[in-house]
């Protein structure tokens, strides 16, 4: 049936919706309609209220059927939104899901120009033209079809990719879980205690990172880095760069003699520096891969040839010094992101003293504090001098909620979402072990969304912590060495008042990890405003991202807690095993396509292309493109690269491109538009209206 419409002049339906008020408030929709039906090749124009609604679908697939559409427009909301909802439609009637065009009438109109709305009626005007102008050189297009590889890769050994690897072992599917660091476990495994509930941080997570190690489907690397990604939904191959350990962890049984006899000191990053260790480690005890790991920048045998008293001591022969970086390629179907966060460097608050004042700490330097396994065991004593504070002062949103870092670089505009939560915990732990210690926390608004998180705050202000509503303006050296001053302005109040307290911990937030701009770069997916990944949509695909195959959990978004971020995971991980649980799969046909005819094989697309999906293959006629349909993306870069115009997008094609610039710039004039959808040239406004306009 498709077929035999295109063969004939195309019929198009239009349907213009009134989204509620979201576009009718503004918009004019019968207005709009009547336009769209002076249109040519317009045989139908209809409103409705809610066109995505299943009325509104059905409308459109009886109207294909018994009004013989061959080509359908809706104007209505983004393209991102109900596209697919559109596309189903059609097909249900047997129409073509790829005949469909969408004008943005909403996000585009009428949410832009609130109070202009004759201004906005004639935009969507505008828009519907140019849609319909589209639509009429549209081609009925097939989609591509590709194997799938039977495996996930998960990129982050955090609590969000150890959770993500669990649901999909659940599901027998083959997970590598990738960690850059020593051991899995990431910034969880630092915290004391959980919110609201007070369990131990590690007795929840350390039965999952076992889990994890001993599982059959998956396979763990740490130390491992992602150095290129290739290919496309279903097969992308992932090119991995593993450190050495310098410990075969087949071999070690973490016994802990080498590091007894290593002579060298480095300071411990999983104390957050407070603390040292040796330069032959473990990162905790609960680590896995558990098992030793050699500092190659600290180690004297790699640095200078000499020592090596961890390989004389060790009887299992588990210390290997001529170990080297390796290169893995792994193919998997689908790629899972969790790739955390990392802390906000307080010292860029120059005015709170971080870095200059010892008696100021980061919130996650206190939470090691705190912690049975930290560096005071859990004594509650100021790293500088081992001291019990008497007065301690909480300062909220440093690097949070802060315009103008925007000023230095720095996207510090947004809630980190925890922090009230974080001090909130830290302070009532503080007041359990030592009642008599006077807690002050310095805050703009206390943000306590989640469950049970509420009532949480409230038995913290039932302890006696005293909370102000108001920041700092800096803090300084006080009376003595053993204390420093605070000055805020309450905003309750009004008043300008000094504190003098003992200790200052900064609840920092929550910033991208340095390397995942790069990360984003090689797997282009489009980073958000705060930095981080962006998301298919914030809705309906909060865990894809714009690149099939590859999706989203926890920090790797946006700043999450614990339960949110076990939550996504989980939603990650089914739409991970959507994909790679087929054995075939299908990718839309909006793949570049060669003339080569007009290619002369120079090569520019092959360069250009940031997906690998264009290379030249020799011909008889010499090198020429060629391209990988399935791999492709339909970004056009190749297009506007080439320099002799032989490469076509299809569904985005050049001619049907242009057909919807020269509608826009008809100046509202329908009966401008030649046949092909284009505009003629100095026609009269007005002219030519539609001889099967519906009624």
């Amino acid at each position: 049936m498709t077929a035999e419409r295109e063969k004939t002049e195309p019929r198009i339906g239009v349907y213009i919706c009134h989204c509620g008020m979201n576009i009718a408030a503004t918009v004019d929709v019968e207005m709009v309609r009547d336009y769209a039906g002076t249109l040519p090749r317009v045989v139908l124009a209809r409103d409705h209220r809610y066109t995505c609604s299943e009325v509104g679908q059905a409308a459109i697939a009886e109207d294909i059927k018994n009004e013989n559409l061959d080509r359908v427009v809706v104007a209505s909301c983004s393209p991102r939104l109900h596209e697919k909802t559109f596309q189903r439609a059609l097909a249900s009637a047997g129409l073509n899901p790829f005949l469909l065009e969408m004008a943005n009438i909403r996000e585009q109109c009428s949410w832009v120009h609130p109070e202009d709305r004759e201004g906005a009626t004639e935009k969507a005007k505008d828009l519907v033209r140019s849609a319909v102008a589209r639509a009429a050189l549209l081609e009925s297009l097939e989609p591509n079809r590709a194997e799938v590889t039977p495996a996930v890769m998960v990129v982050g050994g955090g609590v969000a990719g150890i959770s993500a690897a669990l649901f999909l072992d659940v599901l027998g599917i083959k997970t590598y879980l990738v960690e850059k660091d020593p051991s899995i476990g990431g910034h969880m495994a630092m915290l004391d205690k959980t919110f609201p509930t007070l369990d131990c941080s590690l007795c929840i997570l350390a039965p999952k990172m076992v889990d994890a190690a001993q599982s059959d489907n998956i396979t763990l690397y740490t130390n491992t880095e992602v150095k290129a990604v290739e290919g496309r939904v279903g097969e992308f191959r992932v090119n991995l760069r593993r450190r050495p350990r310098y410990v075969d962890e087949t071999k070690c049984v973490a016994c802990g003699l080498c590091t007894e006899k290593c002579p060298v000191k480095a300071p411990d990053e999983f104390n957050q520096g407070l603390s040292q260790r040796k330069s032959i480690y473990i990162p905790f005890p609960q680590a896995i891969p558990a098992s030793y790991v050699i500092e190659p920048e600290t180690c004297l045998k790699l640095t200078e040839d000499r020592c090596g008293n961890c390989a004389k001591i060790c009887d299992r022969e588990a210390i290997n010094f001529e170990e080297e970086e390796e290169e893995l390629e792994v193919t998997v179907g689908a790629i899972l992101l969790a790739t955390g966060f990392e802390l906000f460097e307080a010292e860029k608050k120059e005015n709170y003293g971080y870095g200059l004042l010892p008696q100021v700490i980061t919130s996650l330097e206190f939470e090691r504090i705190l912690n049975a396994d930290g560096p005071t065991g859990g004594k509650v004593a100021r790293p500088s001098d081992g001291k019990t504070p008497s007065r301690i002062a909480f300062i909220q949103c440093v690097g949070s909620r802060d315009e103008g870092l925007e000023l230095h670089g720095e996207s510090g505009g947004y809630c980190s979402r925890v922090c009230c939560m974080v001090t909130a915990k830290q302070a009532l732990m503080v007041k359990e072990k030592m009642p008599d210690v006077e807690i002050y926390v310095y805050y703009i608004d206390m943000r306590t969304a989640g469950k049970g998180f509420e009532e949480f705050y409230q038995r913290s202000r039932e302890m006696g912590i005293v909370f102000v509503r108001g920041k700092p303006g800096e803090i300084s050296e006080g009376p003595g060495e053993v204390r420093v001053s605070l000055t805020a302005e309450d905003a309750d109040t009004g008043y300008l008042f000094t504190n003098e307290v003992d200790m200052v911990v900064l609840a920092c937030g929550l910033r991208p990890p340095g390397d995942l701009e790069d990360l984003a770069r090689r797997m282009v997916i489009p980073l958000s405003s705060d930095g981080f990944l962006m998301e298919a949509h914030p809705k309906l695909r909060p865990a894809e991202t714009a690149i099939d195959g590859i999706v989203l959990a926890g920090c790797a978004q946006f700043p999450k807690d614990i339960p949110d971020t076990v939550a996504q995971a989980g939603n990650a991980a089914v739409v991970a095993a959507g994909i790679v649980s087929k054995d075939t799969i299908e990718i839309p046909p909006l793949n570049a396509e060669v003339n080569l005819v007009e290619c002369t094989g120079c090569g520019l697309c092959e360069e250009s292309c940031p997906y690998g999906a264009i290379r030249l293959v020799e011909t008889e006629e010499g090198p020429k493109a060629e391209v990988a349909a399935v791999a492709c993306h339909g970004c056009g870069v190749c297009a506007a690269s080439c320099p002799e115009k032989a490469i076509d997008m299809r569904h985005f094609s050049d001619e049907q491109i242009l057909a919807q610039v020269k509608a826009l710039s008809g100046d509202g004039n329908p009966g401008g538009m030649k046949e092909d959808g284009a505009m003629t040239e100095g026609t009269d406004p007005g002219e030519g209206k539609n001889r099967e306009r519906a009624r």
